[in-house]
């Protein structure tokens, strides 16, 4: 009698959760964290309930599903080891080792334990297969085990510009540690094509009476670019004729700000969105964030201030509303927040300070309205996948290759913000130089 009460509650009990999982797989918007097999990454996790922008059912994850995410940073890297390629049937035998056209056979998610420092999943052994003879060619690499090819500082899988051996022997010698570098004036395109717009004044502001009333937020507004450029209050908070908003949706600033939408959606600010999940906020991050930044919502005037139009704001200030981490916290005292503020007082020429934006969201040439133009990156991490990314297009700006390899490689002097000098020399330049001797 016993034995069959707890048979029958051990039935009901498993067809209730068996239908319970099933209710939650099947259900659109469902929370279906209880099906990871593991933690994701650092990159993916804010959209770690979407599966489906990955997962197709009983499909496994798509190559396609990658891609759609990182087609375009892989074709801008210039990806030395692009699946054309090994499309190449010279290069067939290569892929019976280890077929690399397939993201997934070296990023593979939920697997903590071959999570690199960078958030990036990578097997220890993955470049031995193709490269297990290196050290005959270079006597240099004789004693490196096979788990150092992607150390700091030595070589990059997808987009190895700023390591690669002509370039490190052009650049091993180039001149002082450090010297005064500016970056490169930004442009500002936009998309409204207004042929003549009428710069507005206060009396212009076309916000309804309450917001109308408030002073500071129309004079602010009144002495801004979006004025100066004829933009009234309605074109962002009632475009389109639809009913006022408070809170203007990424549609109204994509409407003459098209470039910057595009990074902002691609990085971990935007992600979210991009995935059809509600906006990000710092109570989503992994890194430690200011618990009176929890509550916010990241959109555009999350960082710019839409009526001031203050870019200097959202440079650093934008950052450290949230950001509470040792790297962002040492940011005030370390010399780069010194030449920040030496351009900020008119003591250094523009374009000479070191902002939070200026290694984060740097300033890169891309060609606009026809011509070429120099644009804001959006994307927050586009340079952080491995950090070595950021030399050729930051760094070396103020120092030279070998420092900013041996800094980048130094994760205390990263968590100082570069107060300081690193604590050991990457072998990279010496070894490619030994082999032009």
């Amino acid at each position: 009698m016993h034995s069959t009460f707890f048979r029958l509650v051990w039935l009901l009990a498993t067809v209730g959760l068996a239908g319970g999982l099933a209710f939650t797989l099947a259900s659109p918007g469902a929370d279906r964290r209880v099906f990871q097999p593991g933690p994701l990454t650092d990159g993916h996790h804010q959209i770690e309930i979407a599966c489906g922008r990955c997962h197709t059912p009983f499909g496994g994850v798509r190559q396609e599903a990658c891609l759609d995410c990182h087609a375009a940073e892989l074709e801008a890297a210039l990806d030395s080891h692009a699946a054309s390629i090994f499309d190449d049937p010279r290069n067939a035998a290569d892929l019976n080792r280890i077929d690399v056209r397939a993201c997934i056979t070296c990023h593979t998610e939920h697997r903590p334990e071959i999570t690199a420092a960078m958030g990036v999943t990578l097997p220890a052994d993955f470049c031995a297969p193709c490269h297990e003879s290196v050290a005959e060619d270079r006597p240099t690499h004789r004693g490196l085990s096979i788990d150092t090819c992607a150390s700091a500082g030595c070589h990059n899988y997808h987009d190895n510009r700023a390591l690669y051996e002509d370039f490190l022997v052009e650049q091993g010698d180039s001149g002082p540690e450090t010297f005064a570098g500016v970056m490169p004036p930004r442009g500002t395109w936009v998309s409204w094509e207004a042929a003549e717009p009428t710069p507005l004044t206060a009396a212009d502001a076309d916000a309804p009476a309450a917001a109308a009333g408030d002073r500071a937020l129309i004079d602010a507004w009144a002495g801004s670019a979006h004025a100066a450029a004829g933009v009234a209050c309605a074109d962002c908070h009632r475009p389109a004729g639809a009913a006022w908003t408070d809170d203007p949706a990424l549609s109204a600033c994509a409407a003459c700000h098209e470039l910057e939408p595009e990074g902002f959606l691609a990085g971990r600010h935007g992600m979210r969105l991009a995935a059809g999940l509600d906006a990000l906020s710092p109570a989503h991050a992994r890194l430690p964030m200011r618990q009176d930044a929890q509550p916010l919502v990241l959109g555009c005037g999350t960082c710019h201030d839409a009526h001031a139009v203050d870019v200097r704001r959202a440079a650093v200030d934008g950052c450290l509303t949230c950001h509470d981490d040792e790297h962002s916290a040492a940011y005030a005292d370390s010399p780069h927040a010194r030449a920040w503020a030496r351009e900020r007082s008119g003591a250094g020429p523009p374009g000479s300070g070191v902002s939070c934006a200026s290694c984060h969201l740097p300033r890169e040439p891309r060609r606009v309205a026809g011509g070429e133009g120099v644009v804001v990156e959006h994307n927050q991490n586009a340079n952080l996948r491995p950090n070595e990314k950021m030399i050729r297009g930051v760094c070396l700006r103020c120092h030279s290759l070998r420092l900013s390899i041996d800094a980048l490689a130094d994760p205390a002097l990263i968590r100082r913000n570069f107060a300081g000098r690193p604590a050991r020399h990457v072998e990279s330049i010496d070894m490619a130089r030994s082999r032009r001797e």
